[in-house]
C-alpha cells in the first residue's frame, strides 16, 4: 500500500530534534504507527520497533522494565504504550543518562491511561502530539507553503494549487472519512464492514478496558445517538434518555470517547464583557465517515441530499480546521459563540490576542450579512482579526476589509 505523507511529519521532526521523548496520540487506525515506522526507516539508524500488542513484550514491560529495555534498547519506538505505564519511570531514568533528543518514540490510543503517568514521570522531557484521520489535503497530497491565516493573498495562493471547489467531492470526503485503509473505497459493502468492525473490535475493546464490562448494545446505541446529534450542543439528558442510561454514565462515556479520539468537544467562548453566553460545548466526530456509518448514511449521495447535510458539512469544516492548525506551528484555541440563543458564530480561532471569526454555510451564494454578527467581538479585550464565511464558492471573494467568502476546499 502506497505511503501517504502526513502534514504532522514536519512538526514531529522538529520535536524529535528537541525532546528526548515524543508521544503521538490519536484514535486507532488513523496512521500513527505507519507514519512512525516510515520516519524510522528514513532516519537511517537502527531504531528498535516493538508493539505492546505483543503479549510477551507487554508481560516483560509490566513485570521488569529494566529487563525490557535490555531486550529492546534505545533508540526505540514503542507502539500502544498505554498498556504498560510501568515503563514511564524507567524511561525517565534512561533518557536522563544523556542529552540526546529523540531517544524514545511512543504511540498511544487511550489518553486516560497515559497522561497522568506521563506528566508525573516525563515532565520537561516529552513532546506531546495528536494525530487525527486523514485530512482532505493529505488525501490530495497537497502541502500548503504557509499556514492558513485568513489573509486574502494567502487564500488566493491556496486556490491556485487546489481543484475547483465541488460539493460532490466534498461529500465524498465527508462520507468516506479519513481512515487510511478505506478513504478511497467506493464499495458500500467494504465501507460498512470496515467501520462496523472498527466499532465492534477496536472501540469496544478499548471501552471495556477503560470502563470495565459495559452493555455493548447500549454503548453502540449511545454512539449512534452522539452521531445523530453531531454539530449540536452537547445534551447529556437527551443522550441518557435515548440510551436508557443515567446522565452520570452519559458524561463518563462522553469523556471516554474524547479520550479515545472519537469525538471532539468544541468549547464555548466566554468573556466577562459579553452577557448571556452559552456555556455548553458542541459535539463533533473526529472522523465524519465513522459518524455517517453510525447514522446509517449508506452513500455519499444520500448524505448530500439528506436533511442533515449542513450538520455534516459543519462537522467536516470544524475538524479540517482543527486538524490542520494542530499540525502547524501555530498554537491556537478553538471556540464557538452563542449569545442568548440568537447570535451564533460557528467557530472562533484564538491566535494570541487575535480572534478569527468564521461562519460555515453549505451554499455557493451565502449572504454576506452573516458577518455582521462578528461585531459582537468588538466588546472583548481581543483584536478582531481576519475571518469570513467558509462555503462552496469557487473563488476567494472579499466581503469587507477583514472578511472573505472562503472556498471550503482550501482550508
Amino acid at each position: 500500500m502506497e505511503y501517504i505523507h502526513r502534514t504532522i511529519e514536519k512538526k514531529f521532526k522538529e520535536f524529535n530534534s528537541f525532546f528526548k521523548v515524543i508521544l503521538l496520540t490519536g484514535a486507532r487506525q488513523v496512521g500513527k504507527s505507519t507514519m512512525l515506522n516510515h520516519l524510522a526507516k528514513e532516519e537511517g539508524i537502527n531504531r528498535t520497533v516493538i508493539s505492546l500488542d505483543n503479549i510477551e513484550a507487554l508481560s516483560l514491560a509490566k513485570k521488569d522494565p529494566a529487563l525490557f529495555f535490555q531486550r529492546y534498547p534505545l533508540p526505540i519506538l514503542i507502539d500502544e504504550v498505554q498498556y504498560a505505564p510501568e515503563l514511564f519511570g524507567y524511561i525517565k531514568f534512561l533518557v536522563d543518562q544523556n542529552e540526546e533528543p529523540g531517544q524514545v518514540w511512543m504511540t498511544g490510543s487511550q489518553q486516560f491511561l497515559m497522561m497522568k503517568n506521563v506528566r508525573e514521570s516525563l515532565a520537561g522531557r516529552i513532546g506531546l502530539l495528536q494525530m487525527y484521520s486523514l485530512t482532505k489535503n493529505e488525501k490530495d497530497n497537497i502541502d500548503f507553503e504557509k499556514p492558513l491565516d485568513f489573509n486574502m493573498a494567502n487564500m488566493i495562493d491556496r486556490v491556485k494549487i487546489t481543484e475547483k471547489n465541488n460539493v460532490v467531492n466534498i461529500f465524498d470526503n465527508i462520507w468516506n472519512g479519513g481512515m487510511p485503509k478505506i478513504y478511497k473505497v467506493q464499495s458500500q459493502t467494504l465501507w460498512e464492514n470496515y467501520l462496523n468492525g472498527y466499532v465492534n473490535t477496536y472501540l469496544m475493546r478499548d471501552v471495556a478496558e477503560l470502563e470495565g464490562v459495559v452493555e455493548s448494545l447500549k454503548f453502540i446505541k449511545f454512539l449512534q445517538a452522539c452521531a445523530a446529534l453531531t454539530s449540536e450542543q452537547l445534551n447529556y439528558k437527551k443522550l441518557a434518555d435515548i440510551t436508557d442510561i443515567s446522565q452520570q454514565t452519559a458524561k463518563k462515556w462522553i469523556n471516554i470517547l474524547v479520550g479515545l479520539g472519537i469525538i471532539y468537544l468544541l468549547e464555548p467562548f466566554y468573556n466577562n464583557e459579553l452577557k448571556r453566553l452559552s456555556k455548553t460545548p458542541k459535539l463533533y466526530f473526529c472522523d465524519t465517515g465513522l459518524c455517517a456509518s453510525l447514522s446509517a448514511w449508506t452513500s455519499k449521495d444520500s448524505l448530500l441530499s439528506g436533511a442533515v447535510n449542513g450538520k455534516y458539512f459543519e462537522n467536516y469544516v470544524v475538524m479540517e480546521l482543527i486538524k490542520n492548525y494542530s499540525y502547524s506551528g501555530n498554537i491556537v484555541q478553538f471556540y464557538y459563540l452563542r449569545e442568548n440563543n440568537t447570535k451564533e458564530i460557528d467557530i472562533l480561532i484564538q491566535d494570541g490576542r487575535q480572534l478569527h471569526p468564521i461562519e460555515i454555510k453549505l451554499s455557493a451564494s451565502p449572504k454576506s450579512s452573516e458577518v455582521k454578527k462578528f461585531a459582537i467581538l468588538k466588546n472583548t479585550e481581543y483584536d478582531l482579526a481576519n475571518g469570513g464565511i467558509i462555503c462552496m464558492m469557487d473563488e476567494v471573494m472579499p466581503i469587507d476589509d477583514k472578511n472573505c467568502f472562503i472556498p471550503a476546499n482550501i482550508i
